[in-house]
């Protein structure tokens, strides 16, 4: 048991109140005692208990009365009535006063382990249901965004024509596009929209812990199963389940998601009976899956079950004009949350941002005004685009220049006048312009796919082909030249 949920229990008969305070303290709870309503109020406020269990006829204050300033303080509180009284109708009122549970006295001790278990899993999955739809609400309405671009047009209205029927949705598109809105746009615009929307990140759960977290397990399952465990399938029950990144999930368990999505039904780890479910799935991908089935990583029967309808996001560089929107929109956004006001971008600044290539698309994007935002330096924040490969041409006409043709040289290649009366340039030799090429060339991949990867640096040193360790080693350098290159410019 969870050594930090704490037991409250308001009872005028101590010594059964002892000894069910002894065994609960037994098997981790943390307890505490009250033999009166009025004290169990009192410690209540201070204790904040996760459950309560209450004892109906309790002296002084009736238990029903109770029950109700419990409830009116915390309404997602467990209670937990005891009671020698079994008329159906005193359990009725119970119920209907919000107990969540009617233990007949005298309580065995066995039978009780079984229903706090049961009701404190009831508590966690509403916990959960509340913050996820707390999180649904909190979203950015990103919903304007969407048709501000001929391309963004056509996926909003593919939202439109899907999101009321129960067809499973592949949702595809690079890191960063918005994956995860569009699916939370499908949900809310479905009749399943007042039921769970429930999100797992295939990717990022070891997948010897990604069946369990789907589809939960029972009580000795495996060490450590202390007590039943509802998995994800269970929670998002008549609602939604947005499986993200599903180009990532293990083989062994992709046949089992083909039997949930064909039969509706599954067992949990170390269970013996099928549970059914009632539940939409939406996958999402920044892979392509064709590739994997061809190269035997991921299931064919499960690729057509997924894609029964395809939603294809387009990069952020295929559509640059809405840069500008997104620009105005997190601007807004993080200048109202940190409670700064810098002034909007300049337009020499839209033109280079929009210039840019995104890798990371509308989430590096939303980054960069963000440090805007707290930086609120303009210039340093273009200077940092610069060291990123842009989607024109390097070879830009040099500003001012007469003659046709006359080009910037590459980054960190400056031609040098001698003294002020010459006017022909010293440039370095073939062999320094290869080097520094090629450091900027070996910059501009590391910091791509580290945008790429959110700043995963494990996974980037993969990509890179690098150990872990000299990625390290040349973050640490391009930092050190960085230093090098700001100390200059004061000077």
């Amino acid at each position: 048991m969870n050594p930090k949920t704490r037991v409250l229990i308001i009872d005028d008969d101590m010594v059964m109140a002892k000894y069910l305070a002894s065994h609960l303290s037994r098997r981790g709870f943390e307890l505490s005692l009250a033999p009166t309503g009025q004290e169990g109020l009192r410690v209540f406020r201070s204790f904040d208990p996760n459950l309560v269990l209450l004892d109906m006829s309790i002296d002084g204050m009736a238990g029903g009365d109770v029950l109700q300033r419990l409830k009116q303080i915390k309404p997602a509180l467990s209670v937990m009535i005891l009671s020698d009284n079994r008329d159906p109708e005193a359990i009725f009122k119970a119920s209907r006063l919000g107990a969540d549970d009617y233990i007949s006295k005298p309580v065995d001790p066995k039978e009780l382990d079984v229903r706090i278990i049961k009701v404190l899993d009831n508590q966690r999955l509403y916990s959960e249901v509340t913050h996820l739809r707390e999180q649904v609400r909190r979203q950015p309405d990103f919903t304007m965004l969407f048709g501000t671009s001929p391309k963004m047009m056509e996926v909003k209205m593919t939202i439109e024509q899907v999101a009321d029927t129960t067809a499973t949705v592949l949702i595809r598109g690079e890191s960063g596009t918005g994956k995860e809105v569009v699916a939370r746009m499908i949900y809310s615009e479905s009749s399943r929209s007042d039921k769970p929307f429930v999100k797992i990140n295939c990717a990022a759960i070891p997948h010897e812990l990604l069946e369990s977290e789907l589809f939960g397990y029972e009580a000795g399952a495996f060490t450590g199963a202390n007590r039943q465990k509802l998995g994800k399938f269970e929670q998002a029950n008549s609602g939604t389940i947005f499986l993200d990144e599903i180009s990532e999930m293990h083989p062994a368990l992709q046949a089992k998601l083909l039997h949930v999505l064909q039969d509706h039904e599954f067992s949990r780890l170390g269970g013996k009976r099928d549970i059914q479910v009632d539940v939409r799935v939406l996958a999402a991908t920044n892979k392509p899956l064709e590739r994997a089935v061809e190269e035997g990583v991921f299931r064919e029967d499960l690729f057509y079950r997924l894609n029964v309808v395809t939603i294809h996001i387009p990069p952020l560089r295929e559509r640059r004009e809405e840069v500008p929107v997104f620009l105005d929109f997190f601007l807004t956004k993080y200048s109202e949350q940190y409670g700064k006001h810098p002034p909007k971008f300049s337009e020499n600044a839209v033109t280079r941002i929009m210039e840019y290539a995104w890798p990371g698309n509308i989430r590096e994007l939303e980054n960069l005004v963000k440090r805007y935002v707290i930086v609120g330096n303009e210039a340093q924040i273009i200077r940092e685009l610069s060291t990123h490969k842009p989607i024109v041409s390097s070879l830009t006409l040099q500003p001012g220049a007469a003659a046709e043709g006359t080009i910037v040289p590459p980054a960190g290649i400056s031609p040098v006048q001698p003294n002020g009366n010459s006017t022909e340039f010293e440039m370095p030799s073939l062999l320094e312009i290869g080097r520094r090429a090629a450091m900027q060339a070996e910059r501009e991949a590391i910091e791509r796919v580290l945008a790429q990867t959110r700043w995963n640096r494990r996974q980037a040193a993969k990509i890179l082909r690098i150990s872990y360790k000299a990625l390290l080693n040349k973050l640490k350098a391009m930092e050190e030249q960085n230093k090098g290159q700001h100390k200059h410019s004061v000077a």
